[in-house]
């Protein structure tokens, strides 16, 4: 779970970087492309969650939130669990 996110993540920030640099014609190059196809499934489910008054150009930042945060949560439980059972066991 906490690589997927990682993942997301990561394809999230690396299309907002690229779209910055490509300009209006983003949605033609073949990295975009592949970065978009890579997080469609999280921001459709983004889509999903939100309300309609949230704009589309708006749910990646949604996305990218809700990732972050099973991100965090995901950690938060690893680190506990490892503690639990030993550290020298988590390896």
């Amino acid at each position: 779970m906490k690589l997927v996110a990682e993942i997301a993540l990561m394809a999230l920030l690396g299309r907002w970087v690229l779209g910055l640099l490509a300009g209006a014609k983003r949605e033609q190059n073949l990295f975009y492309q592949v970065l978009d196809m890579t997080v469609r499934p999280f921001t459709w489910a983004a889509r999903r969650l939100t309300p309609r008054v949230v704009l589309d150009r708006h749910v990646p930042l949604v996305a990218f939130l809700a990732l972050g945060f099973a991100w965090i949560a995901v950690t938060i439980w690893r680190i506990q669990h490892c503690v639990q059972i030993g550290v020298h066991l988590c390896r």
